[in-house]
């Protein structure tokens, strides 16, 4: 069967750019509501269903086997807060979680308190936001989101009658709620029209939320806005904070209505988080400390920081959470995610569940006065597992460990390998395979990637994943420069005018996979999402025959034009991450790797290219103008384009709808190195 690719009409449209004008000849398509705009898009999404028909067969296959390894019926370990015990599950046939609690572990499903089912219905799309129960554990607000563009409506329910009240907020953002000690206010955060979190209100439960009052407001179009309630339940905690300096302001819950303090004012490059220690603050701030070091202050004076635990380069300090007789820290170590329980003495004890990479992080913990924590952890090969970690034994013993069906998990290998990247930096990797699989330079790779904002990327467990690893692949985590996995120089050495380092470090993890012969260096697929999507997008256009195919997720590719424009979502902010292009040198160094401006009449690998319509982050604009512009420099690569017209970036929310998404992905992969 032959397929005939959907070709976007060329218009001219001229851009002005400090270093010469430009052609954006699809510019038309940033139009959401045209008619012609939602025309095209409809054709790209025929011809993407078309192209995927021929491969039902085996989209099938992968989508049947990895429903019947998923336990459908299942339920997360109760955890005990407030006299209950709460516990979200899911259903077989159901597409969303149920959340519900009891007075016991064993009655914890008795009463529900939300099913994301019944919400969900009549919406194409649904994300529960905010899930935060009142101090009296009669009230509980929540939010949801029915179309991914990420505004979410805020209600309360009386848990006893199962009812919403009248208290209905609709337009808030993902910045979290939080209850004061009387349960009769909540505050929320309400994003600005560029979708920027940025005031902070303050609602009397039961009043008409016309009368709310503004609490804080940050103009500075760099700053995001959040607010929480510590754990301890006293103190309200607004954080505001750009991609290079933070400022929280603090007031006593008990007195919800009184004037805010700042712990300490925000300045240029300085970043700090605060959490309630007892009669103490416990700060970690970049304040002299690259890495991070963990300060004190008494609650009394928040602005005098006395030293805890020092400074140690090359140990990203990224989370310390309080407790009343101590905390928990988590920084990342050569690459490694490390938690350690941390006495009021500053004393540690390092907390070990496994020895391969893998990812460890603190569970659900809602309780300030606990005998120990819950933590989960998995890995390349070890299912997602919930575990408790007492603190009179030091020992951790396993809660609950997610069920694969149908599969031994002892049958997969992983170990962690170096690539040097071009300037001689090695690059950690994390590659898993079945151990039947042969390391002779045979095997299919898929390449993952991220490698930005300092986010770091643990290896996780993915029973889609099992699906190519059964058919002989290699899949390999790169951990480029621009994420956080070795520290705050990783990702300051991947940011602004050293961001090609992030996209030569993922072209050196490819190289060393094939001359390793690790796997055969002509059936290589690059991976990646947002940021992630750049990376692929950039690799392929700085080495296009380095990779038989690429797939690119909701991707972040018209980064000079975005950059330039600060009425679009998110563009001010982005500013710290990227750079200015309206001005040198950022113009040049950005419009050298954006994707979409270097687009060339090349072979490219075959492409598959993800949007949401409604994505707030990355505009569907951007997917499907590189999508027309490949096709028009590059006609003979095949280039396939899915916009999801009633979801945002994160693609479709239910279930079903995730695992047959990734079903057709991974049968586009395995298309590609055929």
């Amino acid at each position: 069967m032959t397929l005939n690719a959907p070709i976007a009409p060329r218009r001219p449209h001229t851009l002005v750019r400090p270093s010469g004008d430009v052609q954006d000849p699809y510019a038309w398509l940033l139009e959401k509501e045209d008619a012609e705009t939602l025309q095209y898009l409809n054709d790209e999404n025929e011809f993407c269903r078309q192209w995927f028909s021929s491969h039902a067969s085996l989209t099938e296959q992968i989508f049947s086997t990895i429903k019947s390894r998923i336990q459908e019926d299942d339920a997360s370990h109760p955890v005990a807060h407030g006299g209950w015990w709460y516990t979200s599950r899911t259903e077989a046939g159901k597409a969303y979680s149920i959340h519900s609690r009891g007075r016991s572990a064993s009655t914890a499903t008795d009463n529900v308190l939300i099913d994301e089912n019944i919400e969900a219905d009549g919406h194409d799309y649904f994300s529960l936001g905010a899930f935060e129960v009142s101090n009296n554990t009669r009230l509980l607000a929540w939010s949801s989101d029915t179309d991914g563009g990420e505004y979410f409506t805020l209600h309360i329910r009386d848990t006893e009658t199962n009812t919403d009240s009248l208290d209905v907020i609709s337009e808030t953002a993902f910045g979290g709620v939080a209850w004061s000690t009387n349960d009769q206010w909540l505050f929320y955060v309400t994003p600005d029209e560029q979708m920027r979190p940025w005031q902070v209100w303050r609602h009397q439960v039961g009043t008409d939320v016309t009368d709310d009052v503004l609490v804080y407001e940050d103009a500075d179009e760099r700053f995001f806005v959040g607010v929480a309630a510590s754990r301890s339940g006293q103190w309200i905690m607004i954080e505001s904070s750009s991609k290079t300096s933070s400022e929280t302001w603090i007031l006593d819950a008990s007195t919800p209505t009184a004037q805010l303090r700042s712990v300490a004012a925000r300045r240029d490059d300085i970043e700090y988080t605060v959490d309630h220690w007892g009669t103490e603050f416990a700060i970690i701030t970049n304040l002299g400390a690259v890495d991070f070091q963990v300060m004190t202050a008494s609650t009394s004076n928040p602005s005098e920081w006395t030293p805890f635990l020092p400074h140690v380069a090359g140990e990203r300090i990224t989370q310390f959470e309080c407790f009343e007789s101590f905390a928990v820290m988590q920084r990342w170590v050569s690459g490694q995610q490390i938690i350690s329980l941390v006495n009021k003495d500053a004393s540690l004890t390092y907390v070990d569940v496994l020895k391969e990479p893998h990812e460890i992080e603190l569970d659900t913990n809602p309780d300030f006065e606990t005998d120990g924590i819950r933590l989960s952890y998995q890995s390349l090969t070890v299912p997602h597992t919930t575990a408790w970690y007492s603190l009179a034994t030091g020992e951790v013993s396993t809660l609950k460990q997610v069920q694969v069906n149908a599969c031994n998990v002892n049958n997969y290998v992983s170990e962690r390998i170096w690539a040097s990247s071009h300037d001689g930096v090695p690059v950690p990797v994390d590659i898993v395979h079945h151990r039947d699989t042969p390391l002779n330079g045979t095997a299919p790779a898929m390449v993952y990637v991220y490698g930005a904002y300092e986010i770091s990327v643990a290896p996780w467990f993915s029973v889609a994943r099992l699906s190519l690893l059964d058919q002989g692949w290699i899949w390999a985590l790169a951990h480029p420069r621009g994420g956080g996995e070795m520290g705050r120089d990783w990702y300051l050495q991947g940011r602004l005018l050293h961001k090609r380092n992030t996209f030569t470090d993922t072209i050196a993890v490819a190289t060393h996979l094939a001359d390793s012969h690790i796997c055969d260096g002509n059936k290589i697929v690059v991976r990646g999402a947002s940021a992630g999507g750049l990376t692929v997008g950039a690799c392929i256009t700085m080495e296009p025959t380095r990779f038989a195919g690429a797939i690119a997720e909701v991707p972040f590719v018209d980064v000079v034009t975005t950059m330039s424009d600060p009425s679009l979502p998110l563009t001010v902010t982005e500013w710290e991450e990227w750079g200015d292009p309206r001005t040198e040198p950022y113009a040049s160094y950005i419009a050298s790797y954006s994707p979409y401006d270097n687009t060339k009449s090349v072979n490219y690998p075959q492409l598959y290219v993800t949007a949401g319509l409604n994505d707030p982050r990355v505009s569907y604009h951007e997917p499907a103008k590189w999508v027309a512009r490949m096709r028009h420099e590059s006609p003979t690569t095949t280039v396939v384009l899915k916009c999801d017209m009633g979801a945002g970036h994160g693609g479709p929310s239910g279930r079903y709808d995730q695992w047959r998404d990734e079903a057709q992905t991974l049968s586009f992969a395995i298309d590609c190195v055929q």
